[in-house]
């Protein structure tokens, strides 16, 4: 249910405007045939996405075999067959040729019914995207794949510049929030990343708002850091649909200020901190701004 006794704050209204721009992402989008986290997540930034001609692709369908309880994302049925479509690499990087993007994030649902969690198709989509320009930068935002090395391989050896993977809360609220999940194994992917590759930079992002507790959060960021992760998001949880967990707290904007401060001492390259932080959001400038302290 909506948490009817606090309100959302000005810092959290945002316009949400109808461009021709935005009309034009989500017109090549159908004509493709292809699926973004941007709309089905209910992201709050997908109007200034598309006006930048920017999206995040959501490969291997749009339904997800977990029942994360913040994500408005269609859960799959018990049972149900899945399809993957083996097209869908080259049509992700003919979307992104027409959109003449030069920096691109890819995700996707979690396919925990497929044997290697759906590592290959990213693997593929990949190569897609280097066919037809190899100078475009790739971030890829993972699910855990079970924490299977092999599916981790896979992606790395595709080497995309960068390998993001969300642990979205503090431990304490993984059964209320994510109970199909894992802390310790999400924090194994991207240590086992970062130990593999010399070359691709490590991203993770959680979600604030939830419940949690100031000193856990610090916890959770030191957490982080020891696995070696680059970069890290912390953004406001916003509830997408009456039907997921409602916002227990709206943070204040000093306090992700104080966040960012924390994290940076903790020895992160880079930091996303703010109400409308999200992980592929303006995701470019993160990349740029890691590169230029390497």
């Amino acid at each position: 249910m909506v948490n009817s006794k606090i309100r959302k704050p000005d810092w959290l209204r945002k316009k949400i405007e109808y461009t021709p721009q935005r009309h034009r992402v989500k017109e090549i989008l159908r004509e493709l045939n292809l699926n973004t986290v941007c709309e089905e997540a209910r992201c709050p930034n997908l109007s200034e996405c598309f006006l930048r001609k920017r999206a995040t692709f959501l490969i291997l369908g749009n339904k997800c075999t977990r029942a994360c309880r913040f994500c408005s994302i269609a859960k799959a049925m018990k049972g149900e067959i899945l399809a993957v479509d083996p097209e869908e690499p080259k049509r992700v990087a003919e979307a992104i040729k027409k959109l003449g993007l030069k920096y691109v994030v890819i995700t996707s649902v979690t396919r925990d019914d497929l044997d290697d969690g759906g590592a290959l198709h990213f693997a593929k989509t990949i190569s897609a995207i280097r066919e037809i320009d190899k100078y475009i930068n790739i971030e890829v935002l993972t699910p855990d794949f079970k924490g299977e090395k092999e599916s981790l391989n896979l992606v790395i050896e595709a080497k995309p510049d960068v390998f993001n993977h969300n642990v979205e809360t503090i431990p304490r609220l993984y059964r209320e929030v994510r109970p199909q999940a894992d802390f310790e194994r999400s924090l194994s992917v991207l240590k086992y990343v970062k130990t593999n590759s010399s070359t691709i930079f490590v991203k993770s992002g959680f979600m604030v708002g939830l419940g949690e507790k100031r000193d856990e959060v610090l916890d959770l960021l030191n957490r982080l850091s020891e696995t070696g992760c680059d970069a890290v998001t912390i953004g406001q949880y916003l509830q997408p649909t009456a039907k997921n967990i409602a916002v227990k707290e709206y943070i204040k904007p000093e306090i992700f200020d104080f966040y960012k401060n924390e994290a940076l001492k903790m020895g992160f390259k880079y930091i996303a901190s703010g109400p409308f932080v999200r992980s592929s959001y303006m995701a470019h400038e993160g990349f740029n701004a890691l590169k230029n302290v390497i």
